[in-house]
């Protein structure tokens, strides 16, 4: 009962440093924000901070990144590992209005995209996330063929991102939103799965 109290309220402090950073960044902007002014608005020692948050980048960056090679690492037996990847976006994408905070994604989107620095630190996560799908993904493809497929799968998981974050960006209720994301990530998954051919409506 103890661990758990005390997992609670690191979770807790974790989520109230994050909060008070992100609202500091979006008000004043990223680089004219201390990491003690932070500590001190959050209520909690500089090397408290730290401990959750070993970087400044890591008060945007940290959480961005799915952990996609956990979800291939982890699928049941007998399931791809699009499938598993499938059915993980869908269910992320059906979450209720209730499961996501519109306000903070989207203060957090404003921030990464404003600074170059933080972009380039969401770019080294985004490859890193890469390189762990590779090698989740070498249990059933060789190396190279591992390889091409997180850079396939990471590509379409980032642009149905960026669309959903471009709807909400213009007011597109949550709900709504979702609907269309749903309905994209059964289309990249079929286009991963199935290749181009799969795609249908296209032009004349």
């Amino acid at each position: 009962m103890m661990a758990g109290l005390r997992e609670l309220k690191k979770e807790q402090t974790r989520r109230r440093i994050s909060e008070v950073a992100l609202r500091l960044f979006d008000e004043r902007g990223y680089d004219a924000v201390t990491v003690n002014e932070i500590a001190e608005a959050a209520g909690v020692a500089k090397v408290t901070l730290f401990t959750y948050f070993p970087t400044k980048e890591c008060l945007v960056t940290d959480g961005v990144a799915d952990d996609m090679a956990a979800v291939v690492a982890g699928r049941e037996e007998g399931t791809s590992p699009i499938e598993a990847l499938r059915a993980h976006y869908l269910s992320m994408a059906a979450q209720g209005p209730g499961a996501v905070d519109v306000g903070a994604l989207l203060a957090r989107v404003r921030v990464i995209s404003s600074n170059p620095a933080l972009m380039g630190a969401l770019h080294g996560v985004h490859m890193s996330q890469r390189y762990e799908l590779a090698a989740a993904l070498e249990d059933v493809y060789d190396a190279p063929a591992a390889r091409l497929a997180a850079g396939q799968i990471t590509a379409a998981v980032t642009t149905l991102q960026e669309g959903f974050f471009q709807r909400l960006s213009t007011g597109v209720p949550l709900e709504e939103a979702g609907r269309g994301l749903v309905a994209e990530v059964e289309l990249a998954f079929d286009v991963l799965e199935h290749g181009l051919s799969s795609i249908k409506g296209e032009k004349s």
